[in-house]
């Protein structure tokens, strides 16, 4: 005979053993993270995708690493762009905890992790997107699936809304988000977090999320502005903006871009240096006519 005849794979009482020492693997030389699933808010019907998508839970449980040495990927590499981080990482999960911690909590009932979806790893304090979710690796091992491996790789923040109630996470979207700061004329009450709106018509209403707000010097920075248009307006200084949550009110008096990404550009340096560096006095590059 070629299979044992003492030994079945499929056994629920062996998959279970397998099954639990795995998980008790995973929980021994694992690392505690957190799971982002990812909410579509505005569906592209001809693209199929999500630009403004939110980040509004996020679920606690342990994955092991498998890059033991490190992570892996390209690492950090000097493009045209700029310098590019390309690392990524392998997360490997128990099925059974997926379902009880994470599946079951969903609206949908999703029993799979979803590509799309993020990961925030403590430990380095990175993101990582999932580009792929195999549950069949290890394959079939004493007749079932015990966990799913996730291949991912480091996130890129693209204006999306994280509202987890995990400060450092949320803070991701405060340092790279593109911000406006209001001057407001007066009000009070302004809460973090809450949408406020400048109605100029039924059918143009400005919507932006608060993410600071001061009472004392009345200095409120706002990120995700956009209309029901769809058309590109800005924050007016002739319009009431009221908090949507709060319910306060007042009129901005002063509106200013608060561009980060912008705040150690070195464009004056290297105009500056090219100056120098480059020579347009001559008309003719080939040399002068004798």
């Amino acid at each position: 005979m070629a299979l044992n005849k003492h030994f079945r794979y499929n056994v629920k009482s062996e998959q279970n053993l397998v099954e639990n020492l795995i998980i008790e693997s995973l929980q021994f030389y694992g690392q505690d993270v957190y799971y982002l699933p990812r909410e579509i808010v505005n569906l592209d019907k001809v693209f199929l995708d999500d630009v403004p998508s939110r980040f509004g839970q996020a679920y606690k449980i342990e994955m092991y690493i498998e890059n033991t040495a490190g992570f892996e990927g390209d690492g950090e590499l000097f493009s045209k762009f700029g310098i590019e981080i390309r690392d990524t990482a392998t997360f490997v999960v128990s099925i059974k905890r997926w379902k009880e911690m994470i599946g079951r909590r969903l609206s949908e009932n999703n029993y799979r992790p979803r590509e799309g979806d993020l990961i925030y790893l403590p430990l380095s304090k990175s993101i990582f997107q999932i580009m792929r979710a195999n549950q069949y690796d290890p394959f079939f091992q004493v007749g079932q699936l015990p966990t799913f491996k996730l291949n991912c790789e480091l996130f890129e923040y693209n204006d999306e809304d994280f509202d987890t109630a995990i400060q450092e996470i949320d803070n991701i979207e405060k340092d790279a988000a593109y911000q406006y700061s209001l001057t407001l004329d007066s009000g009070t009450g302004f809460k973090m977090g809450e949408t406020v709106q400048q109605y100029f018509s039924d059918s143009n209403i400005l919507e932006a999320e608060v993410t600071r707000w001061s009472d004392s010097d009345k200095v409120m920075h706002v990120a995700h502005v956009g209309s029901n248009s769809g058309k590109f307006t800005e924050i007016s200084t002739n319009h009431l903006l009221k908090g949507l949550t709060s319910l306060a009110s007042a009129t901005p008096t002063l509106v200013q871009e608060l561009q980060k990404i912008q705040a150690d550009a070195q464009n004056a340096f290297f105009d500056d240096f090219e100056a120098d560096f480059l020579d347009f006095s001559e008309s003719n590059p080939f040399g002068d006519m004798s």
